[in-house]
Protein backbone atom coordinates (compact mmCIF):
# COMPACT_ATOMS: atom_id res chain seq x y z
CA UNK A 1 0.00 0.00 0.00
CA UNK A 2 1.28 3.48 -0.85
CA UNK A 3 1.54 5.33 2.45
CA UNK A 4 3.90 8.10 1.43
CA UNK A 5 2.84 11.38 2.95
CA UNK A 6 2.37 14.41 0.69
CA UNK A 7 5.40 16.64 0.37
CA UNK A 8 5.57 20.21 1.65
CA UNK A 9 5.26 21.64 -1.88
CA UNK A 10 2.05 19.65 -2.46
CA UNK A 11 0.65 20.87 0.84
CA UNK A 12 1.46 24.46 -0.11
CA UNK A 13 -0.15 23.99 -3.53
CA UNK A 14 -3.29 22.54 -1.94
CA UNK A 15 -3.36 25.49 0.46
CA UNK A 16 -2.99 27.99 -2.39
CA UNK A 17 -5.67 26.32 -4.55
CA UNK A 18 -8.01 26.17 -1.56
CA UNK A 19 -7.34 29.85 -0.88
CA UNK A 20 -8.11 30.72 -4.54
CA UNK A 21 -11.34 28.70 -4.48
CA UNK A 22 -12.41 30.34 -1.26
CA UNK A 23 -11.55 33.74 -2.73
CA UNK A 24 -13.68 33.03 -5.81
CA UNK A 25 -16.58 31.87 -3.68
CA UNK A 26 -16.20 34.92 -1.48
CA UNK A 27 -16.11 37.22 -4.52
CA UNK A 28 -19.23 35.54 -5.92
CA UNK A 29 -21.03 35.88 -2.60
CA UNK A 30 -19.93 39.50 -2.40
CA UNK A 31 -21.23 40.22 -5.91
CA UNK A 32 -24.56 38.66 -4.97
CA UNK A 33 -24.67 40.80 -1.87
CA UNK A 34 -23.94 43.95 -3.86
CA UNK A 35 -26.57 42.97 -6.42
CA UNK A 36 -29.29 42.26 -3.88
CA UNK A 37 -28.52 44.82 -1.25
CA UNK A 38 -26.81 47.68 -3.02
CA UNK A 39 -27.30 47.67 -6.78
CA UNK A 40 -31.02 46.79 -6.74
CA UNK A 41 -31.58 49.15 -3.84
CA UNK A 42 -29.88 51.95 -5.79
CA UNK A 43 -32.08 51.22 -8.81
CA UNK A 44 -35.20 51.43 -6.66
CA UNK A 45 -34.01 54.74 -5.19
CA UNK A 46 -33.32 56.12 -8.67
CA UNK A 47 -36.74 55.02 -9.92
CA UNK A 48 -38.47 56.67 -6.95
CA UNK A 49 -36.50 59.88 -7.57
CA UNK A 50 -37.39 59.89 -11.26
CA UNK A 51 -41.08 59.32 -10.60
CA UNK A 52 -41.10 61.92 -7.82
CA UNK A 53 -39.60 64.55 -10.13
CA UNK A 54 -42.32 63.82 -12.68
CA UNK A 55 -44.99 63.96 -9.96
CA UNK A 56 -43.96 67.52 -9.05
CA UNK A 57 -45.79 68.76 -12.19
CA UNK A 58 -49.12 67.33 -10.93
CA UNK A 59 -51.07 70.05 -9.09
CA UNK A 60 -54.28 68.15 -8.27
CA UNK A 61 -57.58 67.33 -9.90
CA UNK A 62 -58.05 65.00 -12.80
CA UNK A 63 -54.94 63.94 -14.64
CA UNK A 64 -54.68 65.90 -17.84
CA UNK A 65 -53.59 64.72 -21.26
CA UNK A 66 -50.81 67.29 -21.16
CA UNK A 67 -49.38 65.68 -18.02
CA UNK A 68 -49.63 62.21 -19.57
CA UNK A 69 -47.82 63.42 -22.70
CA UNK A 70 -44.99 64.86 -20.63
CA UNK A 71 -44.55 61.49 -18.88
CA UNK A 72 -44.64 59.66 -22.23
CA UNK A 73 -42.02 62.06 -23.64
CA UNK A 74 -39.80 61.36 -20.59
CA UNK A 75 -40.33 57.64 -21.09
CA UNK A 76 -39.08 57.88 -24.67
CA UNK A 77 -35.83 59.46 -23.47
CA UNK A 78 -35.25 57.23 -20.44
CA UNK A 79 -33.88 53.64 -20.01
CA UNK A 80 -36.65 52.67 -17.60
CA UNK A 81 -40.30 52.25 -18.48
CA UNK A 82 -42.49 55.11 -17.13
CA UNK A 83 -46.27 55.56 -17.52
CA UNK A 84 -49.27 57.16 -15.79
CA UNK A 85 -52.26 55.13 -14.60
CA UNK A 86 -55.55 56.85 -13.79
CA UNK A 87 -58.06 54.02 -14.38
CA UNK A 88 -59.86 53.48 -11.04
CA UNK A 89 -60.17 49.74 -11.63
CA UNK A 90 -56.42 49.36 -12.10
CA UNK A 91 -55.95 51.39 -8.95
CA UNK A 92 -58.13 48.99 -6.92
CA UNK A 93 -60.70 51.80 -6.48
CA UNK A 94 -63.63 49.50 -7.38
CA UNK A 95 -62.76 46.76 -4.91
CA UNK A 96 -64.30 44.67 -3.45
CA UNK A 97 -67.02 44.66 -6.17
CA UNK A 98 -64.89 43.82 -9.21
CA UNK A 99 -62.50 41.37 -7.57
CA UNK A 100 -62.11 39.37 -10.81
CA UNK A 101 -60.33 42.28 -12.44
CA UNK A 102 -56.48 42.21 -12.56
CA UNK A 103 -55.50 45.39 -10.76
CA UNK A 104 -52.06 46.96 -11.17
CA UNK A 105 -51.73 47.61 -7.47
CA UNK A 106 -53.06 45.72 -4.47
CA UNK A 107 -55.31 47.13 -1.78
CA UNK A 108 -52.38 47.25 0.68
CA UNK A 109 -50.31 49.21 -1.84
CA UNK A 110 -53.27 51.54 -2.47
CA UNK A 111 -53.46 52.39 1.21
CA UNK A 112 -49.75 53.22 1.28
CA UNK A 113 -50.13 55.43 -1.78
CA UNK A 114 -53.15 57.22 -0.26
CA UNK A 115 -50.90 57.98 2.70
CA UNK A 116 -48.47 59.66 0.29
CA UNK A 117 -45.82 56.93 0.47
CA UNK A 118 -43.91 55.55 -2.51
CA UNK A 119 -44.11 51.80 -3.15
CA UNK A 120 -41.09 49.75 -4.26
CA UNK A 121 -41.52 46.37 -5.91
CA UNK A 122 -39.23 43.54 -7.00
CA UNK A 123 -40.13 40.24 -8.64
CA UNK A 124 -42.43 38.78 -11.25
CA UNK A 125 -45.23 41.03 -12.49
CA UNK A 126 -48.04 39.15 -14.27
CA UNK A 127 -49.24 42.26 -16.16
CA UNK A 128 -45.88 42.59 -17.90
CA UNK A 129 -44.96 38.89 -17.77
CA UNK A 130 -41.50 39.92 -16.55
CA UNK A 131 -39.32 40.03 -13.50
CA UNK A 132 -39.03 43.71 -12.72
CA UNK A 133 -37.77 46.24 -10.24
CA UNK A 134 -40.40 48.97 -9.93
CA UNK A 135 -41.33 52.16 -8.07
CA UNK A 136 -44.83 53.69 -7.78
CA UNK A 137 -45.50 57.33 -6.87
CA UNK A 138 -49.07 58.46 -5.93
CA UNK A 139 -50.84 61.39 -7.56
CA UNK A 140 -53.16 62.38 -4.71
CA UNK A 141 -55.80 65.10 -4.62
CA UNK A 142 -56.52 65.46 -0.95
CA UNK A 143 -57.69 62.08 0.28
CA UNK A 144 -58.40 60.82 -3.23
CA UNK A 145 -55.94 58.74 -5.33
CA UNK A 146 -56.35 60.25 -8.82
CA UNK A 147 -53.54 58.23 -10.39
CA UNK A 148 -50.02 56.87 -10.10
CA UNK A 149 -46.71 57.17 -11.89
CA UNK A 150 -45.43 53.64 -12.47
CA UNK A 151 -41.78 53.16 -13.47
CA UNK A 152 -39.85 49.90 -13.74
CA UNK A 153 -36.79 48.20 -15.18
CA UNK A 154 -36.84 44.56 -16.34
CA UNK A 155 -34.55 42.41 -14.23
CA UNK A 156 -33.33 40.76 -17.43
CA UNK A 157 -31.42 43.92 -18.34
CA UNK A 158 -29.75 43.90 -14.92
CA UNK A 159 -28.95 40.21 -15.33
CA UNK A 160 -27.42 40.87 -18.75
CA UNK A 161 -25.23 43.54 -17.20
CA UNK A 162 -24.14 41.18 -14.44
CA UNK A 163 -23.44 38.43 -16.95
CA UNK A 164 -21.25 40.76 -18.96
CA UNK A 165 -19.45 41.73 -15.76
CA UNK A 166 -19.13 38.06 -14.74
CA UNK A 167 -17.66 37.12 -18.14
CA UNK A 168 -15.04 39.83 -17.89
CA UNK A 169 -14.40 38.98 -14.26
CA UNK A 170 -13.93 35.27 -15.03
CA UNK A 171 -11.54 36.11 -17.85
CA UNK A 172 -9.51 38.31 -15.55
CA UNK A 173 -9.63 35.61 -12.86
CA UNK A 174 -8.39 32.96 -15.31
CA UNK A 175 -5.54 35.21 -16.42
CA UNK A 176 -4.72 35.95 -12.79
CA UNK A 177 -4.70 32.21 -12.04
CA UNK A 178 -2.18 31.55 -14.84
CA UNK A 179 0.08 34.33 -13.57
CA UNK A 180 -0.21 33.03 -10.01
CA UNK A 181 0.64 29.45 -11.08
CA UNK A 182 3.66 30.68 -13.05
CA UNK A 183 5.13 32.76 -10.27
CA UNK A 184 4.10 30.36 -7.50
CA UNK A 185 5.92 27.52 -9.26
CA UNK A 186 9.13 29.52 -9.29
CA UNK A 187 8.60 30.73 -5.73
CA UNK A 188 7.85 27.24 -4.41
CA UNK A 189 10.98 25.84 -6.00
CA UNK A 190 13.02 28.57 -4.37
CA UNK A 191 11.22 28.08 -1.04
CA UNK A 192 11.47 24.28 -0.95
CA UNK A 193 15.05 24.05 -2.26
CA UNK A 194 16.77 24.95 1.04
CA UNK A 195 14.40 22.63 2.91
CA UNK A 196 15.35 19.76 0.59
CA UNK A 197 19.01 20.66 1.15
CA UNK A 198 18.40 20.45 4.89
CA UNK A 199 16.72 17.07 4.46
CA UNK A 200 19.72 15.80 2.49
CA UNK A 201 22.09 17.23 5.08
CA UNK A 202 20.09 15.69 7.93
CA UNK A 203 20.35 12.28 6.25
CA UNK A 204 24.10 12.72 6.00
CA UNK A 205 24.29 13.65 9.67
CA UNK A 206 22.21 10.61 10.61
CA UNK A 207 24.72 8.50 8.66
CA UNK A 208 27.55 9.92 10.76
CA UNK A 209 28.81 12.62 8.40
CA UNK A 210 28.96 15.70 10.65
CA UNK A 211 31.36 17.70 8.51
CA UNK A 212 28.63 19.47 6.59
CA UNK A 213 27.56 23.10 6.36
CA UNK A 214 24.52 24.61 4.68
CA UNK A 215 24.70 27.94 2.88
CA UNK A 216 22.58 30.61 4.59
CA UNK A 217 21.01 32.45 1.64
CA UNK A 218 18.31 34.46 3.41
CA UNK A 219 17.65 36.31 6.65
CA UNK A 220 14.16 34.89 7.19
CA UNK A 221 12.97 31.85 9.16
CA UNK A 222 14.46 29.48 6.55
CA UNK A 223 17.83 31.21 6.90
CA UNK A 224 17.58 31.01 10.70
CA UNK A 225 16.73 27.32 10.41
CA UNK A 226 19.76 26.71 8.19
CA UNK A 227 21.98 28.57 10.65
CA UNK A 228 20.53 26.56 13.54
CA UNK A 229 21.13 23.35 11.58
CA UNK A 230 24.78 24.29 11.00
CA UNK A 231 25.22 25.01 14.69
CA UNK A 232 23.52 21.72 15.58
CA UNK A 233 25.73 19.73 13.19
CA UNK A 234 28.84 21.44 14.55
CA UNK A 235 27.72 20.77 18.13
CA UNK A 236 27.10 17.10 17.35
CA UNK A 237 30.48 16.90 15.64
CA UNK A 238 32.26 18.44 18.63
CA UNK A 239 30.32 16.23 21.03
CA UNK A 240 31.23 13.13 19.08
CA UNK A 241 34.86 14.23 19.03
CA UNK A 242 34.73 14.82 22.79
CA UNK A 243 33.20 11.39 23.34
CA UNK A 244 35.83 9.79 21.16
CA UNK A 245 38.61 11.63 22.95
CA UNK A 246 37.01 10.82 26.29
CA UNK A 247 36.88 7.09 25.53
CA UNK A 248 40.45 7.15 24.29
CA UNK A 249 41.54 8.93 27.47
CA UNK A 250 39.62 6.47 29.66
CA UNK A 251 41.22 3.55 27.84
CA UNK A 252 44.62 5.17 28.22
CA UNK A 253 44.09 5.88 31.93
CA UNK A 254 42.93 2.33 32.59
CA UNK A 255 45.66 0.69 30.54
CA UNK A 256 48.62 1.70 32.73
CA UNK A 257 47.31 0.66 36.18
CA UNK A 258 45.79 -2.51 34.77
CA UNK A 259 49.11 -3.36 33.16
CA UNK A 260 50.88 -2.84 36.48
CA UNK A 261 48.33 -4.90 38.41
CA UNK A 262 48.42 -7.70 35.83
CA UNK A 263 52.23 -7.69 35.62
CA UNK A 264 52.87 -7.65 39.35
CA UNK A 265 50.16 -10.24 39.99
CA UNK A 266 51.53 -12.53 37.29
CA UNK A 267 55.05 -12.14 38.69
CA UNK A 268 53.89 -13.19 42.15
CA UNK A 269 51.74 -15.98 40.72
CA UNK A 270 54.58 -17.40 38.60
CA UNK A 271 56.92 -17.37 41.58
CA UNK A 272 59.33 -14.92 39.97
CA UNK A 273 59.28 -12.89 43.19
CA UNK A 274 60.54 -15.14 45.98
CA UNK A 275 61.84 -12.65 48.49
CA UNK A 276 59.11 -11.76 51.04
CA UNK A 277 60.18 -8.13 51.24
CA UNK A 278 60.07 -7.77 47.46
CA UNK A 279 56.72 -9.56 47.41
CA UNK A 280 55.32 -7.04 49.90
CA UNK A 281 56.66 -4.24 47.72
CA UNK A 282 54.82 -5.70 44.71
CA UNK A 283 51.64 -6.05 46.76
CA UNK A 284 51.88 -2.40 47.80
CA UNK A 285 52.25 -1.41 44.14
CA UNK A 286 49.18 -3.51 43.25
CA UNK A 287 47.26 -1.85 46.09
CA UNK A 288 48.32 1.62 44.93
CA UNK A 289 47.28 0.98 41.34
CA UNK A 290 44.00 -0.55 42.50
CA UNK A 291 43.26 2.56 44.54
CA UNK A 292 44.12 4.66 41.52
CA UNK A 293 41.63 2.65 39.47
CA UNK A 294 38.97 3.10 42.14
CA UNK A 295 39.50 6.87 42.18
CA UNK A 296 39.40 7.03 38.40
CA UNK A 297 36.16 5.04 38.25
CA UNK A 298 34.65 7.16 41.03
CA UNK A 299 35.52 10.34 39.12
CA UNK A 300 34.08 8.89 35.92
CA UNK A 301 30.84 8.01 37.71
CA UNK A 302 30.62 11.54 39.13
CA UNK A 303 31.12 13.07 35.70
CA UNK A 304 28.55 10.74 34.15
CA UNK A 305 25.98 11.76 36.77
CA UNK A 306 26.76 15.44 36.35
CA UNK A 307 26.56 15.24 32.54
CA UNK A 308 23.20 13.48 32.65
CA UNK A 309 21.90 15.89 35.30
CA UNK A 310 21.15 12.97 37.61
CA UNK A 311 23.28 14.30 40.45
CA UNK A 312 20.18 14.95 42.58
CA UNK A 313 21.08 18.26 44.20
CA UNK A 314 19.43 18.91 47.56
CA UNK A 315 19.92 22.60 48.18
CA UNK A 316 19.66 24.04 51.68
CA UNK A 317 20.81 27.34 53.25
CA UNK A 318 24.47 27.08 54.28
CA UNK A 319 26.32 29.49 56.60
CA UNK A 320 29.34 29.42 54.31
CA UNK A 321 32.07 30.62 56.73
CA UNK A 322 31.09 28.09 59.40
CA UNK A 323 30.86 25.34 56.78
CA UNK A 324 34.39 26.11 55.52
CA UNK A 325 35.79 26.04 59.07
CA UNK A 326 34.25 22.60 59.64
CA UNK A 327 35.88 21.30 56.46
CA UNK A 328 39.27 22.77 57.41
CA UNK A 329 39.26 20.86 60.73
CA UNK A 330 39.74 17.64 58.75
CA UNK A 331 42.92 19.01 57.16
CA UNK A 332 44.64 20.22 60.34
CA UNK A 333 46.59 16.98 60.98
CA UNK A 334 48.01 16.63 57.48
CA UNK A 335 48.86 20.33 57.23
CA UNK A 336 50.59 20.14 60.60
CA UNK A 337 52.49 17.09 59.39
CA UNK A 338 53.54 18.86 56.18
CA UNK A 339 54.37 22.03 58.13
CA UNK A 340 52.07 24.10 55.92
CA UNK A 341 50.75 27.35 57.38
CA UNK A 342 47.03 28.09 57.08
CA UNK A 343 45.78 31.66 56.90
CA UNK A 344 42.02 32.11 57.10
CA UNK A 345 39.92 35.27 56.83
CA UNK A 346 36.22 34.50 56.52
CA UNK A 347 33.33 36.98 56.44
CA UNK A 348 30.58 35.40 58.61
CA UNK A 349 27.71 37.04 56.67
CA UNK A 350 27.45 35.03 53.39
CA UNK A 351 24.69 32.43 53.33
CA UNK A 352 24.50 30.34 50.17
CA UNK A 353 21.80 28.00 48.89
CA UNK A 354 23.61 24.78 47.97
CA UNK A 355 24.02 21.04 48.34
CA UNK A 356 26.27 20.47 51.35
CA UNK A 357 27.77 17.26 49.97
CA UNK A 358 28.61 18.84 46.61
CA UNK A 359 30.01 22.03 48.13
CA UNK A 360 32.19 19.94 50.45
CA UNK A 361 33.37 17.92 47.43
CA UNK A 362 34.47 21.15 45.73
CA UNK A 363 36.39 22.31 48.81
CA UNK A 364 38.05 18.91 49.27
CA UNK A 365 39.23 18.73 45.70
CA UNK A 366 40.77 22.21 45.68
CA UNK A 367 42.34 21.83 49.15
CA UNK A 368 43.76 18.41 48.22
CA UNK A 369 45.48 19.95 45.21
CA UNK A 370 46.74 22.89 47.25
CA UNK A 371 48.24 20.62 49.93
CA UNK A 372 49.68 18.16 47.40
CA UNK A 373 51.55 20.78 45.40
CA UNK A 374 52.65 23.13 48.19
CA UNK A 375 56.14 22.50 49.49
CA UNK A 376 56.93 22.00 53.17
CA UNK A 377 56.91 25.32 54.94
CA UNK A 378 54.56 26.87 52.37
CA UNK A 379 51.28 28.68 52.97
CA UNK A 380 47.65 28.04 52.07
CA UNK A 381 45.23 30.93 52.54
CA UNK A 382 41.43 31.22 52.34
CA UNK A 383 39.42 34.43 52.20
CA UNK A 384 35.63 34.76 52.01
CA UNK A 385 33.99 38.12 51.23
CA UNK A 386 30.41 39.27 50.63
CA UNK A 387 29.85 41.19 47.36
CA UNK A 388 26.25 42.46 47.03
CA UNK A 389 24.21 39.40 46.09
CA UNK A 390 27.27 37.16 45.70
CA UNK A 391 30.17 35.94 47.77
CA UNK A 392 33.71 35.12 46.66
CA UNK A 393 35.84 32.36 48.15
CA UNK A 394 39.54 32.45 47.29
CA UNK A 395 41.75 29.43 48.01
CA UNK A 396 45.38 30.22 47.30
CA UNK A 397 48.77 28.68 47.95
CA UNK A 398 52.48 29.29 47.51
CA UNK A 399 53.04 26.10 45.58
CA UNK A 400 54.75 25.34 42.28
CA UNK A 401 52.11 27.01 40.11
CA UNK A 402 50.90 26.13 36.62
CA UNK A 403 52.65 27.04 33.34
CA UNK A 404 50.91 29.82 31.44
CA UNK A 405 50.35 27.59 28.37
CA UNK A 406 48.62 24.93 30.44
CA UNK A 407 46.51 27.22 32.62
CA UNK A 408 43.56 27.66 30.15
CA UNK A 409 43.17 23.86 29.89
CA UNK A 410 43.50 22.62 33.47
CA UNK A 411 39.71 22.25 33.88
CA UNK A 412 39.38 20.14 30.74
CA UNK A 413 38.80 16.44 31.16
CA UNK A 414 41.93 14.28 31.40
CA UNK A 415 44.14 17.31 30.83
CA UNK A 416 47.45 16.98 32.60
CA UNK A 417 50.24 19.44 32.92
CA UNK A 418 53.79 18.26 32.20
CA UNK A 419 54.50 15.97 35.13
CA UNK A 420 58.04 17.27 35.45
CA UNK A 421 56.63 20.65 36.50
CA UNK A 422 53.05 19.70 37.24
CA UNK A 423 50.94 20.99 40.07
CA UNK A 424 48.33 18.31 39.33
CA UNK A 425 50.44 15.26 38.47
CA UNK A 426 49.41 11.93 39.86
CA UNK A 427 45.66 12.60 39.51
CA UNK A 428 43.17 11.31 37.00
CA UNK A 429 42.87 14.64 35.22
CA UNK A 430 39.15 14.73 36.09
CA UNK A 431 39.13 16.49 39.47
CA UNK A 432 38.95 20.07 38.26
CA UNK A 433 36.43 19.10 35.55
CA UNK A 434 34.18 17.79 38.31
CA UNK A 435 34.76 20.93 40.40
CA UNK A 436 33.81 23.16 37.46
CA UNK A 437 30.62 21.16 36.86
CA UNK A 438 29.66 21.25 40.54
CA UNK A 439 30.23 25.01 40.85
CA UNK A 440 28.16 25.67 37.73
CA UNK A 441 25.38 23.47 39.14
CA UNK A 442 25.36 25.74 42.20
CA UNK A 443 24.89 28.65 39.72
CA UNK A 444 28.40 29.86 40.45
CA UNK A 445 31.62 30.64 38.58
CA UNK A 446 35.18 29.37 39.06
CA UNK A 447 38.44 30.88 37.79
CA UNK A 448 42.06 29.86 38.30
CA UNK A 449 45.06 32.17 38.32
CA UNK A 450 48.58 30.82 38.64
CA UNK A 451 52.22 31.68 38.15
CA UNK A 452 55.09 29.22 38.23
CA UNK A 453 57.12 29.18 41.45
CA UNK A 454 54.75 31.83 42.89
CA UNK A 455 51.57 29.88 43.52
CA UNK A 456 47.97 29.37 42.48
CA UNK A 457 44.73 31.14 43.34
CA UNK A 458 41.30 29.56 42.81
CA UNK A 459 38.29 31.94 42.94
CA UNK A 460 34.76 30.65 43.42
CA UNK A 461 31.83 33.07 43.18
CA UNK A 462 28.43 31.83 44.42
CA UNK A 463 25.05 33.56 44.76
CA UNK A 464 23.95 34.29 48.29
CA UNK A 465 20.64 34.62 50.09
CA UNK A 466 20.01 38.34 50.61
CA UNK A 467 19.10 39.36 54.17
CA UNK A 468 15.88 41.34 53.76
CA UNK A 469 16.41 43.11 57.12
CA UNK A 470 19.68 44.75 55.98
Amino acid sequence: MWNKRPSLSIKIWVTIIAAIILSVLFAYSLSQYYYKNLYVKKIKTDLVNEASLLGVDYSGGEITEDFVEKVEWFNSKNDSEVFVVSNPRELSACLPFEIDYDTLISEEERQLLLAGQAVEKEGYEKRFDKNIVAAIIPLNDGDRLEGIIYTYIPVDSITDLLREFAAKWLGAAFLFLIVVIFFMTKWLKKLVKPIKEMEHAANRVSDGDYNIKLQVKSQDEIGSLAQAFNEMAQSIYLEEERKKEFLENVAHELRTPLSYVLGYTQAIKDGIVKDEEEKQKYLQLISRETQRLQKLLRDLMNLAKLDSEQSGLHSTPIAFAQFIEEVLVKYEPIMKERQIRLEVELDPDPIIMGDEGRVEQVLHNILDNAITYTETGGTIYLTLTQQKEECELIIGDTGRGIPALDLPHVMERFYRVNKARSRFDGGSGLGLSIVKKLVEQQKGKITIESEEQIGTKVSIVLPTIVDEWN
